[in-house]
């Protein structure tokens, strides 16, 4: 015999999954009730039979478990949590044991040991204990993660227009529980933008996760977002917490949205509507209380229009917005990047501001930025260590940023090439310099010229014909 019972009202820093195992009907009754009350979510079985049956098909923070029960006793749940390498915490009670049943208890794993009679305020107060650990164990998961990289307190450099209008839309929504869509190209910082919303929010205490949904195995994705059941699958030895549970109280950051598959979406969708994570291969779901925050360099309504995005779940998702310019639409924010990019590099808390040479930061303003902020700070790391500390120079950046700059800044000269040029390769040559401009992007390059894509193909053909006709 089992039931469940639940509080939508109670707060998911607190809420506890609960197995309550007890032989005796009027407690069964009586402390579901009361463990309702104090806000946990409870699964009620009346024997040590049952509750390995529950404990086998579902996760459980904590077990408070009878220990003389006829066939099965807690003994034996304990012994098999401890087998199945469970992290749910068990909390032993009994109306007959001694000192020495208690220190067995707990020698076994137990995490604590009630004497019945036995108070509420007594029960709330190991379950105020059992939250705050798994709390600290969730904190402690989500910073795994984050082990090779030290990092301050999120800063949004720029004084831009744009950027302004970045950090007002922050300072709006982070003290909401409203869900955010981060758009912008790659490398232009949405994590960033995603980690101050987080620290500037109630939940700035509890984990901030970042999950990139493109870099998960397609066939790994839902364990890896909502966990498993030992054996749920091939390979899955141990059971396992999902990235949604560990970010439990705090921020769940999902990185490239629009590389989830549509199954994905419909699971994704169903926990943002319900806040409940059903693990793989369990059968009860358990509620969790995450802000979700969503990024994405693809464009969701084009993908709504193709049919390769849920419009439910854009819908869901986007509750506010925030468009991250690109940052060859915020040059003047390049010399206060470059001296911030340079500070974290050299673990600094402060340089000096000539730190850029005039003729350095030129040539960064000159720089088209295709790869944003990431693509600068490669260049500034590559500068800071060239320069030896010093003053860098155009010649301590990326040749990849120089040369190009120097490229553009040349006009052309027909003079340069030795011979009289027809008019044929005078046409060439500026398309092939246009070309080393956009690194090789021919949309960009046939936009700058003024002519159709196809045009572009078509003179490079051509281009290609001829030098074959002489090679030959």
């Amino acid at each position: 015999m089992s039931s469940r019972t639940d509080d939508a009202g109670a707060t998911g820093a607190r809420r506890l999954r609960l197995l309550f195992v007890d032989d005796e009907a009027p407690i069964r009754m009586v402390m579901g009730k009361e463990l309702q009350r104090i806000g946990h979510d409870v699964t009620i079985v009346d024997g040590g039979k049952a509750a390995l049956e529950a404990l086998s098909e579902n996760a459980f923070d904590a077990a408070i478990v009878d220990l003389r029960m006829p066939e099965v006793d807690g003994w034996a749940v304990i012994e098999h949590l401890k087998k199945a390498g469970s992290d749910t915490d068990v909390i032993i009670s009994t109306g007959h044991g001694g000192m020495d049943d208690a220190i067995r208890a707990i020698r076994l794993g137990a995490y604590d040991f009630l004497r019945k009679p036995y108070k509420i305020v007594e029960i709330d107060s190991v379950l105020k204990r059992v939250a705050e650990k798994r709390t600290l164990a969730n904190r402690a998961a989500a910073l795994e993660s984050e082990l090779q990289t030290v990092r301050g307190k999120t800063q949004l450099v720029g004084e831009s227009i744009a950027m302004g209008r970045v950090k007002k839309l922050v300072e709006r929504i982070a003290p909401t529980d409203s869900s955010v869509l981060i758009l912008g190209e790659t490398g232009t910082g949405k994590e960033l933008v995603a980690r101050s919303i987080h620290e500037h929010s109630h939940r700035s205490k509890m984990p901030f996760v970042a999950v990139n949904c493109g870099a998960l195995p397609e066939n790994l994705v839902e364990s890896e977002l909502f966990g498993h059941k030992k054996g749920a699958f091939t390979g899955a030895d141990t059971p396992r917490k999902g990235l949604i549970e560990v970010a439990n109280g705090g921020t769940l950051f999902l990185d490239e949205l629009g590389e989830l598959d549509k199954a994905m979406q419909v699971k994704l969708l169903r926990f943002l509507e319900s806040g409940e994570v059903r693990r793989v291969g369990e059968n009860e779901a358990f509620t969790v209380d995450v802000r979700v925050v969503c990024a994405t360099n693809r464009n969701l309504e084009d993908m709504v229009g193709e049919g390769t995005f849920r419009e439910d779940l854009f819908f869901r998702v986007n509750t506010f917005e925030i468009r991250l310019p690109a940052l060859r639409e915020r040059k003047d924010d390049i010399p206060a990047l470059a001296h911030f990019l340079a500070m974290r590099h050299m673990k600094r808390s402060s340089l000096p501001e000539n730190l850029l040479s005039p003729e350095a930061i030129e040539v960064l303003r000159g720089h088209d930025w295709s790869g944003n902020i990431r693509e600068l700070g490669n260049a500034i790391e590559h500068a800071v260590i060239l320069s030896d500390g010093q003053t860098i120079q155009p010649e301590d950046l990326p040749t990849s940023v120089s040369r190009r700059h120097a490229a553009n800044d040349k006009p052309f000269d027909i003079g340069n090439f030795g011979h009289t040029m027809t008019l044929r390769e005078i046409e060439m040559e500026v398309i092939l310099q246009t070309m080393e401009k956009f690194r090789g992007d021919k949309p960009k390059t046939a936009d700058e010229l003024g002519i159709a894509l196809k045009t572009l193909y078509n003179k490079l053909n051509q281009h290609q014909s001829l030098d074959q006709a002489k090679a030959g």
